[in-house]
């Protein structure tokens, strides 16, 4: 009976409920406390030290949500929100600076500068499948730049999710930073509000929910999606090393339940079976002759997933072709890393994103086929991959092949150079953020110039006059000599 009461007093986050979160939020960001650097700075340090006094429940509840190995947890989700924090700090008050610009002679005397504010009030919404490093790292960015912030984590990793929850309240400033759980519901309340931001991290269903939400109240959006990325693997190269790359983005990174994940290798017919051997060989040496006894692999997130690939690794046209793997334990949502040699173009596991331990691989007459097939699939990815030694066809590669980002002979390792931007392309998303991107997304660039009251040309006012007309547009266009010939021509009239 207690338990029922206290189900009944729990409290239902409604539209309304998400609108006094929002007018909490945008109370404190009027005050201007987000704005200071110090503040920044606090918050920052406040979630290093989060991070750092609690990796272990953090690796616990990202065990609990997808069995995730303890080296995948530390490295590429703890380790990777560290260094984001600790370049933030490092960089922050030179990313805070006004940045100078040109001015022109219309103006002159005068000088300018972009300064670099805040958009006010901003939600991110993250994904399952990287739970703390979706979650926080555009929370990081949001920060650095002086926002106020609610973080929705998603409901498919619930220890992830109520971990964050607990940890940003203990930590961090909860007058300007708040986590909200839940699922639909919840979800589409926050929806309702207006944002100066949306940042939604996940498919591209829900990103045409988000977007529809954002667009009744003229919000901009960071998409990070997905898309079924590319591998293209040519002859004469380090098979070996090239092999162990894709096993590492793919199946070492989470399952392949990633959004940069390996989703399809096309390669020659005349190399296909030498790499299919690769992968065999690799593949055992990683992760034993029975893979569902690993602990290095993640499991699938849920029923709903795993019944989805098994679809896929069922189909009729699908099923004959695998050629590695394939063995599934229902019971406790594993699937085995599983290769499919020449898989129909038309089949379900070509025609949707894989997101999980399934690779096919293509094959084609010649390497250069490749950017055909990649082109007819009608859709841009977040990642492409390229493995080859051929100076002319990875030139080919980046100048034909549009994606979020490419890698020429590795994979997923650009998401950890700072200096490059992340995000995808079409509908593998929009906009990006890492490094100093993630603090020019949740930024407005204000344009400022400034004059003093020398100089004040007669020419703007009227009453209009040829002459005057002459000389201004001679002065917009920056042509001296247009100058020189318009000054000429009023002395001359």
């Amino acid at each position: 009976m207690l338990m029922e009461n206290k189900a009944e007093n729990k409290a239902v986050f409604d539209a309304e409920s998400a609108k006094e979160v929002v007018k909490e939020l945008r109370d404190s960001f009027v005050t201007g406390k987000t704005k200071s650097h110090r503040w920044r700075v606090t918050q920052l340090k406040a979630m290093l030290k989060m991070l750092e006094e609690n990796e272990p429940q953090i690796v616990a509840a990202l065990r609990d949500d997808l069995s995730k190995p303890e080296f995948e947890s530390s490295l590429y989700e703890i380790q990777m929100l560290k260094n984001s924090c600790r370049l933030a700090l490092k960089e922050m008050n030179h990313w805070m600076m006004p940045e100078k610009a040109k001015t022109s002679l219309t103006t002159f005397p005068s000088s300018a500068e972009i300064v670099s504010e805040p958009l006010g009030v901003v939600l991110v919404i993250s994904a399952w499948n990287y739970p703390f490093l979706l979650s926080l790292d555009p929370v990081v960015g949001a920060i650095s730049a002086g926002n106020a912030i609610v973080l929705k984590p998603s409901e498919m990793a619930p220890a992830s999710s109520s971990l964050i929850a607990k940890l940003v309240a203990d930590y961090l400033d909860s007058s300007c930073i708040k986590v909200v759980e839940g699922a639909v519901p919840e979800t589409s309340a926050l929806l309702e509000q207006k944002w100066d931001k949306i940042l939604y991290t996940g498919n591209v269903r829900v990103a045409r929910i988000v977007m529809a939400a954002a667009a009744k109240h003229l919000t901009p959006v960071v998409l990070e999606l997905g898309g079924k990325s590319p591998v293209i693997v040519d002859s004469n190269i380090n098979l070996k090393v090239a092999t162990r790359r894709i096993i590492a983005g793919k199946w070492g990174c989470n399952n392949g339940q990633a959004c940069i994940s390996p989703d399809y290798i096309i390669t020659t017919k005349d190399y296909a079976t030498k790499l299919v051997d690769s992968f065999k060989c690799e593949l055992e040496r990683f992760y034993g002759k029975d893979p569902l006894e690993s602990k290095d692999l993640s499991r699938i997130v849920n029923s709903n997933h795993f019944d989805r690939l098994s679809k896929l690794m069922d189909e009729e046209k699908v099923s004959s072709k695998i050629v590695h793997g394939g063995q599934r334990n229902e019971k406790n949502l594993q699937i085995a890393p599983t290769i499919f040699l020449d898989v129909p173009v038309n089949s379900l596991i070509m025609k949707e994103e894989i997101f999980g331990p399934l690779l096919p691989i293509i094959t084609v007459d010649k390497v250069e086929q490749s950017f055909d097939l990649i082109h007819s699939s009608g859709g841009k990815p977040l990642a492409a991959y390229l493995f080859t030694n051929n100076k002319k066809l990875k030139r080919k590669f980046v100048e034909t092949v549009s994606a979020g980002g490419l890698v020429v002979n590795d994979t997923a390792v650009h998401l950890a150079i700072h200096s490059l931007p992340f995000g995808g392309v079409g509908e593998s998303g929009m906009g990006s953020y890492h490094g100093k991107f993630s603090f020019d997304a949740f930024s407005h660039k204000k344009a400022v110039l400034y004059r003093g009251f020398a100089g004040d040309a007669f020419l703007r006012y009227p009453p209009y006059t040829p002459g005057k007309l002459t000389l201004l547009q001679a002065l917009l266009s920056g042509s001296i000599v247009g100058i020189i010939r318009a000054l000429l021509g009023w002395f001359w009239a």
